[in-house]
């Protein structure tokens, strides 16, 4: 087979994981109670470096989760790899629900598409348990560029040959939007990939980047400081900004700027049903409590959604994940 993406084998795979994207549970773990768990400390992974939007969202739901059940929640960061490194970390961990993942899309979906052997198969070996439903990711663009729409964007990237452009990671949201941009206008946009948000905007800061795309929170350092302007939001208007237009609002067409991604929790696949049920339960509940609704609210997300939201979420999304991936003509490292 072609190291080149093949078409019909990611519209299986995306089939496959639509018809059974949370199944395949032991008889033994189908009867395991959630009354023991946890019994010890538990792990929780987050697969972006400390100080960008995962890794505070895994500390707030950390915190909650350890008040409530009375043990110690440990938060390790091991980002790389577009979060392959510490997922893979994850997939190969006892499945007892003590060790926990915190990723986001790129690391459940588009892993699968863009790297060869991840270290991981997300249908075969983790369990998704509750998301946080993404945010209106923010285009930034640097002041020198004097881009202030899609449309000055647009005309600076064809005006300029090449416009680097920051992600934090290979597959990420930014990655796709580039991706689509360029099919839909003819662009020749660079992705310029980091290991994680927090990096990423530092770049802008330094301004070696012509554009970049993230949270409304992490690119406030770039923003505050006149390095960046935001030209446009990818699929949902941020409160905080609401005259700037999103993508589909200024033009572009693309299906992927309907997603909105998403935070979430993984286990390994066998962990036992009840603990899975109940970890999503701990998430849901984290909604209420003070420091998870200031984190929320700084990130401007939605609350994290239960185990069924959840699946339906995944598989709703996932298709165009997919389709949009095809497109980019990658050969899986």
């Amino acid at each position: 087979m072609s190291a080149k993406l093949d078409r019909r084998h990611f519209v299986a795979a995306g089939a496959t994981a639509l018809a059974m994207p949370f199944v395949a549970r032991s008889a033994s773990a189908q009867g395991t109670s959630q009354g023991s768990w946890p019994s010890r400390q538990i792990r929780m992974i987050c697969s972006y470096p400390a100080g960008g939007q995962t890794d505070l969202l895994a500390r707030a739901y950390g915190e909650f989760i350890s008040k409530q059940v009375g043990k110690t929640v440990v938060i390790e960061n091991k980002p790389g790899a577009a979060g392959a490194i510490g997922t893979a970390d994850v997939a190969r961990a006892e499945p007892d629900g003590h060790t926990i993942l915190c990723s986001i899309s790129t690391t459940y979906i588009m892993n699968r598409v863009v790297m060869k052997n991840p270290g991981y198969d997300m249908d075969k070996d983790l369990t998704l348990v509750s998301v946080i439903p993404g945010a209106g990711l923010l285009l930034v663009a640097n002041p020198k560029t004097g881009v202030k729409t899609l449309e000055d964007f647009v005309a600076f990237a064809r005006k300029s040959g090449k416009v680097n452009f920051g992600t934090y990671s290979s597959g990420s949201s930014p990655h796709m939007t580039i991706n689509e941009l360029n099919k839909q206008y003819g662009l020749n946009i660079e992705p310029v990939h980091y290991r994680g948000e927090a990096p990423m905007w530092t770049g802008m800061l330094e301004g070696t980047l012509d554009a970049a795309m993230g949270s409304y929170t992490a690119a406030q350092s770039v923003l505050q400081s006149d390095r960046g302007t935001v030209f446009a939001v990818h699929s949902k208007k941020v409160d905080a900004i609401p005259t700037v237009k999103t993508l589909p609002e200024q033009g572009a067409t693309s299906r992927f700027f309907t997603v909105s991604g998403f935070t979430g929790w993984a286990v390994p696949k066998a962990t036992p049903q009840p603990v899975v049920d109940r970890l999503a339960e701990l998430c849901v509940a984290a909604n209420n409590d003070p420091k998870v609704k200031e984190v929320l609210a700084t990130f401007v997300l939605e609350p994290a959604i239960g185990f069924k939201e959840t699946n339906a979420l995944y598989q709703r999304e996932l298709p165009i994940w997919i389709e949009s991936a095809q497109s980019l003509g990658l050969e899986p490292a």
